[in-house]
């Protein structure tokens, strides 16, 4: 999964949040000098993508973007992250605008605990409101863009939403199946609460 749904999974406990927003930055056992609650949302973290990674839907959806090679999980990420911002007021209460808005904002006011990574590249996803546009196909192939300039157009990420245009709606309820056994998975076997 994506930074949206690592977010939403740490159901509103702002330090979790935090801790299952900069995984991906915190290697190894260095998760052991964060606070109690980061590093749950760490762990947290970590045990999304474990079972999001086993998961046959997962794989299934992965072979849509096969030609990417090793990118095609990163690219169904993204995608994943696509339905829930789309489908956000099935998920969520609060408006995903506002959502996005007050993480922006707990990320700046905790920025000195973020990784250097972290902070490099939060100003640019502010700026750029990268969750929020999550929303549109637009918005994803503008992520999509940028991970592949990433790459040094060696991955040809920007290609994807061809993919994504062709198997729409496959993908979308592929997702939404995977996204309910996420979410009990997530409850059962981390101890946080559900919405």
């Amino acid at each position: 999964m994506n930074y949206l749904a690592h977010i939403y999974l740490s159901y509103n406990n702002p330090q979790v949040q935090i801790g299952n927003f900069i995984a991906d930055s915190v290697k190894g056992n260095k998760y052991l000098n964060y606070s109690d609650e980061i590093k749950k949302g760490i762990i947290i973290h970590r045990s999304i993508d474990t079972f999001t990674d086993q998961h046959l839907i997962t794989k299934q959806c992965k072979k849509v973007f096969s030609s990417y090679g090793h990118y095609a999980g990163v690219i169904t990420d993204i995608i994943f992250d696509h339905f829930l911002a789309k489908n956000w007021a099935n998920y969520h209460s609060s408006p995903l605008e506002k959502y996005t808005l007050d993480f922006y904002r707990l990320l700046q006011k905790n920025y000195d605990t973020l990784p250097k990574r972290v902070q490099f590249f939060l100003p640019v996803m502010i700026a750029e409101n990268w969750i929020y546009n999550y929303r549109t196909v637009g918005g994803i192939s503008d992520i999509l863009y940028q991970m592949n300039r990433r790459t040094k157009n060696i991955s040809k990420m920007n290609y994807a939403v061809i993919e994504l245009n062709e198997n729409y709606n496959y993908l979308e309820n592929q997702f939404t199946q995977f996204f309910k056994e996420l979410e009990a998975y997530v409850v059962s076997e981390t101890q946080v609460s559900s919405l």
